[in-house]
């Protein structure tokens, strides 16, 4: 689905947003008129995923006062509080679609040595429409801390359209189980509950502010 086509985007808790702002807000921020497949995989593949889907569309993650750019940079503070997230979605399937999402840092503890990667920041699956609220949270969020002097790291959001409501053994992870976020792997994920390529995705960059 193209992010020429003027296809809105559901509710949001101020107003609506449609791919076409996304789409110009990527035009400005990178100068240039890249496709969102392109840009998106240059920045996460292969280190978070192999590949996505081709027609890959706009996820929108909106913070307090900000917004992920794909490759943008945004403060620990500034993303701190869990986002709102909002994607294309067909209005009559609304009800029968059910969406994984999830936000992990592949550059944990840093880009030249990521040993920890990934590091998992949020997870919610079995999300009815794009009710993020009524969705299952396995992973409690936990905004950006990178460590001091470890540069910047990329934190990569990704949305799985899911074949229906899905059975999930995974243990929950609250703010406090910090080693249990380490060396999460999206891709083995995306095998174990047969998610499929991601349907849209975006990522922003920061690092410490001390």
């Amino acid at each position: 689905m193209s992010l020429s086509k003027k296809l809105k985007l559901r509710k949001a808790k101020e107003r609506d947003y449609t791919l076409v702002d996304l789409e110009r807000a990527l035009k400005n921020a990178k100068g240039n008129d890249l496709k969102y497949y392109e840009i998106l995989t240059k920045g996460i593949v292969p280190d978070v995923v192999d590949d996505v889907e081709h027609n890959v569309t706009g996820l929108f993650v909106k913070y307090p006062n900000a917004n992920s750019l794909l490759g943008n940079e945004l403060s620990p503070t500034e993303t701190a509080d869990e986002p709102d997230c909002m994607w294309s979605i067909k209005e009559e399937k609304e009800d029968e679609s059910w969406f994984t999402i999830s936000m992990t840092d592949p550059d944990a503890p840093s880009r030249e040595s990521p040993k920890f990667r990934e590091w998992q920041h949020w997870l919610v699956v079995n999300i009815p429409g794009m009710k993020i609220h009524e969705g299952e949270h396995l992973t409690e969020y936990f905004g950006p801390s990178p460590p001091k002097g470890t540069g910047l790291h990329r934190y990569v959001f990704l949305l799985f359209e899911q074949p229906g409501k899905i059975k999930f053994n995974e243990p929950f992870k609250g703010v406090s189980d910090m080693a249990e976020r380490k060396s999460f792997k999206t891709s083995a994920f995306m095998k174990k509950y047969k998610l499929g390529k991601p349907i849209a995705g975006n990522y922003f960059v920061a690092k410490s502010a001390k």
